[in-house]
């Protein structure tokens, strides 16, 4: 019953979102998204460097020197905090996936959706990820996700593909193992449902473990 309850206030604090865009134009909307990734940027003292740079690096980013590579194509700031120890989602294989999130957002400033909390711990977010030559698609599963859940969708957003070439995703099995970790800033069109619709950034904090087939 108190999980009903809280997914029911989740849904109502969207709907308010929602609300306070009707009179803005998309333009509008845009330039506040811009504005606000901007400001965290600053606030949050982000060391931003390109695509170039991060390949020089071995496709890797400082966390001492809090760097985040900006992708141009899709407007996506990445942080990889941990590679992970296990191997990459090679050309063709489809994989299960289990994903622990914390999804902030920008705008407001706040934990929007967690399944870091002890009320949503038991629910771990599983994914089904193809990767079809170089091109990766995903699904939620509808019957253990919170994203899906509370957004209506089992799409997974865009912004959280990216990182996926770059990680090496496995399992706990080793006191050396390690999942990998990775921190997204993810402007709404390359967001979940209702990023896209209201047109707001989120800042995501991620695990990726491989599930078991």
């Amino acid at each position: 019953m108190k999980k009903i309850f809280s997914l029911c206030a989740l849904a109502a604090s969207v709907i308010v979102i929602s609300s306070c865009n009707k009179h803005e134009t998309y333009a509008d909307q845009l330039d506040r998204e811009n504005n606000a990734i901007n400001s965290y940027i600053i606030k949050n003292k982000i060391n931003v460097i390109s695509q170039e740079q991060f390949a020089s690096q071995n496709n890797t980013t400082d966390t001492i020197k809090n760097q985040y590579v900006l992708f141009p194509n899709s407007g996506v700031y990445m942080q990889i905090r941990e590679k992970g120890t296990g191997d990459f989602i090679k050309s063709g294989e489809t994989a299960r996936i289990l994903i622990r999130f914390s999804e902030y957002n920008i705008l407001t400033g706040t934990i929007q959706l967690s399944n870091n909390t002890l009320l949503w711990s038991s629910v771990v977010d599983k994914i089904s990820l193809t990767n079809f030559k170089g091109t990766y698609t995903a699904s939620f599963n509808n019957a253990s996700s919170l994203m899906a859940t509370v957004y209506g969708s089992t799409s997974v957003p865009s912004g959280w593909l990216v990182p996926i070439p770059y990680l090496k995703i496995g399992r706990l099995i080793h006191s050396s193992s390690k999942l990998a970790h990775v921190r997204l800033i993810v402007p709404s069109q390359q967001g979940q449902a209702n990023a896209t619709h209201d047109v707001y950034p989120c800042m995501y904090d991620i695990t990726f473990q491989r599930g078991l087939e």
